[in-house]
């Protein structure tokens, strides 16, 4: 087995064709478990079966704990979707980001607007050895490229169906 690589940088050059076009999807169904109930004891399978973990509520939220929740899911993902899309802007742009991290906070809570529920994330990078104004503008540059930042930015094209 080879050892472990980043994408080529080539994945950076622009697309310029007319419609969406799709270059990894996967799925990943959530089952109620224990309690019936998704959140509270649920699975969540990926279609490969990469991913098989435990969902839990938070006790914060009224259970118990002891599993993962969607926030960390969440939070997990976009850290390491933007960590990529940094890691990559630095490499095309010959900057060396050794130990970079990407710290993902995400809170869920109530919305005061609707008075139901929504989410906040906030994103800190370190960029421990790069000077402080090129770094500010990798992180700009990350921010407009990483689709997880352009998603919480701007939406997602979302279908929502019952199944038939």
């Amino acid at each position: 087995m080879g050892s472990l690589q980043a994408p080529p940088v080539s994945i950076l050059n622009r697309y310029t064709g007319p419609e969406f076009q799709p270059i990894y999807s996967t799925k990943v169904t959530v089952s109620g478990g224990e309690a019936g109930h998704g959140r509270a004891s649920g699975v969540a399978r990926s279609d490969d079966g990469s991913l098989d973990v435990e969902l839990r509520l938070p006790s914060e939220l009224g259970g118990k704990g002891g599993g993962t929740n969607p926030e960390q899911l969440f939070a997990a993902a976009f850290a390491a979707c933007f960590h990529g899309a940094l890691t990559l802007l630095a490499t095309r742009n010959r900057i060396a980001v050794r130990d970079a991290r990407v710290e993902v906070a995400v809170a869920f809570g109530r919305d005061p607007m609707d008075g139901l529920f929504m989410l906040t994330a906030n994103v800190l990078i370190h960029l421990p050895g790069v000077e402080r104004s090129l770094a500010e503008e990798l992180v700009r540059s990350t921010e407009r490229f990483c689709p997880y930042a352009k998603m919480t930015r701007s939406g997602i094209a979302s279908i929502v169906a019952l199944a038939p």
